[in-house]
């Protein structure tokens, strides 16, 4: 019969075997298991960089309670966040992103702290632009990495292209404008042929949809399929980014996700429509924004789209009041463009959509003078003449530029004005009339010729050949 000592100290061995045997299986069965997880994107367990030693030994050394590590970071985020500490919720935020990659909300929350409260810290635009440019990238080539469904990921993306840099809160849009303008024009050039590029097996077109995938995360079958749905963008401006994104977005998204995704594509196509054509002034190296009028009919079936989407939303009255917007400008914009009969087809569609919009009995070119006339009506004869001429001036600077449609369209616009001006004053009294419309365009390109107006020297140079030309044709009429 055995002794209590030695039945106890085989207990105490089989129990030490059992143990040691639990950990070998559980060390082969964790394996597996790790390595599904990875083959599933469950898991991430890359090593932190950059951070302090005691955080990159836990998260090692916790393993599975990275989790926890994380909502304590974001607690600590959170505070330094409103406390104005922005450069610390950086690190922080950076550090979450590395236990947590699939959690869409901490990259968004990065990307916003960079693109708006950091940005700002600075003066100098080259600056601002480099932390907006990061925190588009931050999403754009390694939030997407980990979530390449995230509809939140999307959204955020086509936010900030559609409200920082499309915007103008911010004092240097125009900087981060012409700068994503530049760095696309390198690429893409000013207008590409998308069947031309997708159809090409030239070498060099390969590298250069590979680059624009690689650098701005676009892919040209995509952008194919935008404009085919959409019409034709001008892919330096940021909102046609936003439109890429948001529509990438709705392809990813679930049902309840799509809503905000949807007002991103019709908000930035109604700005395109209102913007979306780039000139660039090659004379003072600037870029202007026109309107491109052949968005009209897609940004027409766009809103008559999303508000059978949301005929039954409290949101609808918001869509019915943008689209009334959207009508009005395609009026006004076709009428000083000088396509009289296609603004009378869009005054038409403004009528019977939203007859309350407008006055009764009110005509195309009342309405079209509606948007400065107002001022007009009260303004004095020296308030009038600055209206009037504000109007010569942008007929001789498109002249110059060669937009003809354009110049033609203020011209017009600059002769009614000035006489529904003679029109109310001459009845009250002739002191109030203003000199000749002749004369005062006279007047204007005699300043303008001399330096006074703040065209620059090679703008009036090309200013002095068109209106040569221009004259040359009219004697030989």
């Amino acid at each position: 019969m055995s002794s209590p000592l030695a039945s106890g100290s085989m207990r105490k061995l089989g129990l030490v075997c059992l143990i040691v045997l639990a950990i070998a299986s559980n060390h082969w069965v964790q394996g597996r298991l790790n390595l599904k997880r990875l083959e599933l994107g469950l898991t991430r367990m890359e090593p932190l960089r950059n951070a302090p030693p005691i955080l990159a030994f836990s998260s090692v050394a916790l393993g599975g309670f990275r989790g926890l590590i994380a909502n304590a970071l974001w607690a600590r985020t959170s505070r330094l966040q409103e406390e104005g500490r922005f450069f610390e919720t950086l690190s922080l935020a950076d550090w979450i992103t590395k236990l947590q990659p699939t959690f869409p909300s901490v990259w968004t929350f990065q990307s916003w702290n960079m693109v708006y409260n950091i940005s700002k810290q600075f003066e100098q635009p080259e600056e601002r632009w480099r932390w907006v440019q990061g925190g588009i990238n931050l999403l754009r080539q390694e939030a997407l990495g980990y979530n390449p469904e995230s509809a939140e990921i999307y959204r955020e993306l086509a936010w900030i292209f559609q409200d920082k840099m499309g915007g103008n809160l911010d004092d240097t849009h125009l900087y981060y404008k012409e700068r994503w303008a530049r760095e696309m024009r390198q690429i893409l050039g000013n207008a590409p042929d998308l069947d031309v590029i997708l159809a090409s097996k030239d070498q060099q077109v390969q590298q250069l949809r590979q680059r624009l995938l690689d650098q701005f995360g676009m892919d040209v079958e995509t952008m194919k399929r935008i404009e085919d749905n959409l019409g034709k963008f001008d892919w330096r401006l940021p909102e046609t980014q936003a439109i890429y994104w948001a529509w990438v977005g709705l392809e990813n998204a679930k049902q309840g996700e799509k809503n905000f995704l949807r007002r991103i594509i019709w908000q930035s196509m109604a700005l395109a429509f209102e913007r979306g054509r780039l000139i660039e002034n090659s004379i003072d190296q600037t870029l202007e924004y026109a309107p491109n009028l052949d968005l009209a009919p897609y940004t027409h079936a766009m809103f008559l789209k999303v508000r059978k989407e949301e005929e039954n939303s409290n949101y609808l009255t918001t869509i019915d009041r943008a689209h009334t917007e959207f009508l009005q400008n395609a009026c006004y914009y076709f009428y000083l463009h000088h396509q009289l009969q296609t603004a009378g087809l869009w005054f038409e569609q403004l009528l019977e959509r939203f007859p309350d919009s407008i006055p009764d009995g009110m005509s195309l070119e009342a309405f079209a003078l509606n948007r400065f006339e107002r001022n007009l009506v009260k303004a004095d004869m020296n308030q009038a003449r600055v209206i009037i001429e504000g109007m010569q001036r942008q007929f001789l600077y498109y002249l110059a530029l060669g937009e003809e449609q354009q110049a033609l369209g203020y011209s017009n616009l600059a002769q009614v004005a000035w006489q529904r001006y003679q029109d109310r004053v001459e009845a009250a009294s002739q002191r109030l009339s203003l000199p000749p419309y002749d004369e005062l365009l006279q007047g204007l390109l005699g300043r303008i010729l001399a330096g006074e107006e703040g065209f620059s020297e090679p703008m009036i140079a090309v200013l002095k050949t068109r209106v040569a030309q221009n004259q040359d044709e009219a004697t030989s009429r």
